[in-house]
């Protein structure tokens, strides 16, 4: 054969010619994008905030600082590192995932037949499909018949026939029969390709990491801000172009969030161990902030809410019969070897009964006469001929038992009619039942506030049988209702309705770009080829338990435990997660606003800046990397999906802010007249004071109302001991900053405790005042 035209040739591609084809289509798999790690970990040395803290280095060691100089460098390799640490280890993890793809197929070429590597077939190959075998290409059936499964690329239930002129897309999996087929595509320009191709096209923006981002820049602009206006005042008072330097580098290390990149890291890495331990993988880390939004969740259902197994759900036994002679028959003319799916589910359901004879021949099924015959001996000796197969062939025009089998058929069940010695004597409905869990799992979706969403590419008939039972709703539509249809009139189908069948892979990635740019986050669960587009796009795509490869490396958890709990899991944890992270914003933005009000009141007013450079360098050192001990805290998880309120997060905190920052100056002042310290020793002071309340606010943000409305984790009640008796001993030593006496720390931390129930009191009427919750 020349091309892919025609009947294949007798004896297959030559060796040499199916290395030209190799050449010239490619191998047989999904060509990845591969970044660079030496590339990529430079990266994070660039952008805004490096750049402010880079800035900040130069400026220290032109003003002779080279101590704050190894503390910013310090701090930035540190975000380097933890987040390059992170980003490898899930990219490691999604590779290992992949690795099960290879496969070898049996070909054949040059007259005889081999096995080759998956990867090396090309149009043209003539391959065989036996039993169980994975069609690794899409392919088209030159001869034989078979059944094939296409639950995990169509999302079809029920096995369909094949036979010669039929195409295979590459996915499917043989169940019944064998056949040889000639390959007509392979690699991207495949069935599986093509879902591919949608996967990397798939671009789930981190919005909360965008959010987060958006808040802490807005911060860094107002410490830029107040450094230019507080450095022009000086350069009016006349002061040094060196002493400006130091001002502007002060107020940069106290606005720029150097942490923030390792914090998110750190946090969302704690949120993906926890959810390992519970059965649920995390392969994408921003999407661990990300579904704490999540108010829509997109359910693939084969495989999914269902348990892509064939079962016997209805028998319906004619005139003189009963439901266990019914099925004690139908499993005598059954494969005792339970290969065929739908042998499989009539002998586990007939196991349940008593038998009636033993089986003495059986004839495969013959896809002409659409049936499988079996010859068997009844308990009382008599010889029988036992058939099933499909209805309107071996029951004729028998209305009674055609108007059973169409109602059968309206609930989307497959028929199957048995016969003895020609005679009706019942019908079998087999569906995919849905899993024990399934109704469960959506019922806790909904407690969340989630709204249950179905997809499949199954008949609707059947769809609207299962969403009725697992309460995802019965008002199911056609994904061709939405095809081809305005924006506005696909979104308006899409908020009524409670899910669409007979969908194709690009379908369900419609349903949830249409949802996201509405403005919905959204999660989706799926376990075939056919779902990997929409898993890729989705701010939280969940893998479900024994999901095919393809569908676990296009998702961002995968589920490594039977059951559906998991969803639930990584939906709670999630919103875990961004409690935890707005804590961290809260607490940077109070401190931002803190500083910057602390530095320009307090340096118009002295003409000094309230803290030294190098008393601002261990500050933060100590305290922008303490606050990681948030990844470990006890946090409640919110009964609803969770939002950014940036204006209010950013009123609220500044406000309290400001009002640390008067707790600062009045420190100050008391220090400088009340205990009569010197320039040098007030600055060590105000230092002091703001590690502590830098301590003091972590335990008292950390609640949306009062500090004490539950208990902090030990991590993070440790690690603010630790610090603050570091900082104790510091001063009280004098070790590289001026030393304060004991009165004086002592005033200090009475202050700071007092402050702090004073300021918590506040917090709680700011957040309640600006809706931060």
């Amino acid at each position: 054969m020349d091309d892919m035209e025609g009947a294949p040739a007798a004896d297959g591609l030559t060796g040499e010619e199916a290395a030209r084809r190799l050449a010239e289509h490619g191998p047989n798999e999904v060509r990845e994008r591969r970044e660079n790690p030496v590339l990529a970990f430079l990266g994070r040395y660039w952008g805004p905030m490096p750049w402010l803290l880079e800035l900040a280095a130069v400026l220290s060691l032109v003003v002779g600082h080279p101590t704050e100089v190894v503390v910013i460098v310090v701090l930035l390799t540190v975000n380097a590192v933890v987040g390059q640490v992170q980003s490898t280890s899930a990219r490691r993890a999604v590779e290992l995932l992949r690795q099960g793809l290879a496969v070898r197929v049996t070909t054949l070429r040059d007259g005889s037949w081999s096995s080759v590597p998956a990867r090396e077939l090309v149009p043209g190959d003539v391959v065989s499909l036996p039993l169980g075998t994975v069609v690794a290409a899409d392919a088209r059936v030159t001869s034989g018949d078979a059944d094939v499964d296409l639950s995990s690329v169509t999302g079809e239930s029920v096995p369909r026939a094949v036979g010669p002129a039929d195409e295979l897309p590459a996915g499917a999996v043989v169940t019944r029969g064998s056949v040889r087929a000639v390959v007509t595509a392979t690699g991207e320009d495949s069935a599986l390709g093509r879902a591919a191709a949608l996967v990397r096209d798939a671009s789930p923006r981190s919005r909360q990491q965008d959010l987060l981002f958006s808040i802490v820049r807005s911060m860094m602009y107002v410490g830029v801000a107040a450094s230019a206006l507080v450095s022009l005042y000086a350069l009016a008072r006349g002061q040094e172009l060196l002493s400006v330097a130091a001002i502007v580098v002060t107020f940069l290390m106290g606005a720029v969030p150097v942490a923030l990149p390792a914090v998110l890291a750190i946090v969302q890495a704690a949120s993906a161990r926890a959810l390992a331990r519970e059965g649920v993988l995390v392969t994408r880390l921003d999407a661990v902030e990300d579904a704490a939004s999540i108010d829509t969740f997109c359910f693939d259902k084969t495989g999914t809410l269902t348990k892509n197994q064939l079962e016997v759900v209805e028998v319906v036994p004619f005139v003189g019969r009963d439901e266990g002679e019914v099925l004690a028959l139908a499993a005598l003319s059954c494969d005792a070897t339970a290969a065929e799916p739908i042998d499989a589910a009539i002998l586990r359901r007939a196991s349940q009964v008593a038998p009636r004879g033993r089986q003495l021949s059986y004839t495969p099924f013959d896809p002409a006469r659409k049936r499988t015959e079996a010859v068997a001996e009844l308990d009382g000796g008599a010889r029988v001929l036992l058939a099933k197969g499909a209805p309107r062939t071996l029951l004729g025009d028998e209305e009674p038992a055609l108007g059973a089998v169409d109602e059968l058929s309206r609930r989307g069940l497959r028929c199957v009619a048995v016969t003895m010695d020609g005679r009706a004597i019942g019908l079998l409905g087999l569906a995919d039942p849905p899993r024990h869990d399934a109704a469960a799992l959506v019922a806790r979706v909904r407690a969340l506030g989630v709204r249950p969403l179905m997809l499949t590419g199954d008949d609707v008939a059947i769809a609207r049988e299962v969403g009725a039972a697992v309460g995802t709703g019965g008002n199911v539509l056609r994904a061709a209702d939405l095809r081809g249809l305005p924006v506005d009139e696909q979104l308006s189908l899409v908020r009524s309705a409670d899910g669409f069948a007979e969908v194709l892979p690009e379908d369900k990635n419609l349903v949830v770009r249409l949802l996201q740019d509405e403005g919905r986050a959204v999660g989706m669960t799926g376990d075939g080829v056919n779902d990997a587009p929409a898993l890729a796009q989705a701010e939280l795509g969940c893998a479900a338990p024994g999901a095919t490869d393809v569908a676990r490396a296009a998702a961002s958890a995968v589920l490594t435990r039977d059951g559906l709990a998991g969803i639930v899991d990584a939906l709670t944890e999630s919103r875990r997660s961004h409690q935890r992270m707005l804590t961290w914003v809260i607490n940077k933005v109070t401190k931002v606003m803190e500083v910057v009000v602390l530095f320009s009141v307090g340096y118009v007013l002295t003409g000094e800046m309230p803290v030294s450079l190098l008393g601002m360098s261990l500050l933060v050192l100590a305290n922008d990397f303490a606050t990681m001990s948030i990844a470990s805290d006890n946090v409640r998880s919110p009964e609803s999906a969770c939002a950014w309120n940036l204006a209010a997060v950013v009123r609220a905190a500044g406000v309290l802010g400001a009002l640390f920052a008067v707790e600062d100056l009045a420190l100050a002042a008391l220090g400088a007249r009340g205990l009569g310290l010197d320039a040098a020793a007030t600055q060590t002071l105000v230092m002091y004071a703001l590690v502590v309340n830098s301590q003091v606010r972590i335990l008292s943000v950390r609640e949306r109302g009062r500090a004490w409305a539950s208990v902090p984790s030990a991590g993070m009640v440790v690690t603010s001991l630790v610090v603050t008796a570091l900082f104790t001993a510091l001063v009280l030593l004098g070790w590289a900053v001026p030393a304060l006496p004991p009165a004086a720390v002592a005033v200090t931390l009475a202050v700071c405790a007092a402050g702090g129930l004073a300021l918590d009191a506040a917090k709680v009427a700011l957040f309640r005042r600006f809706h931060v919750e």
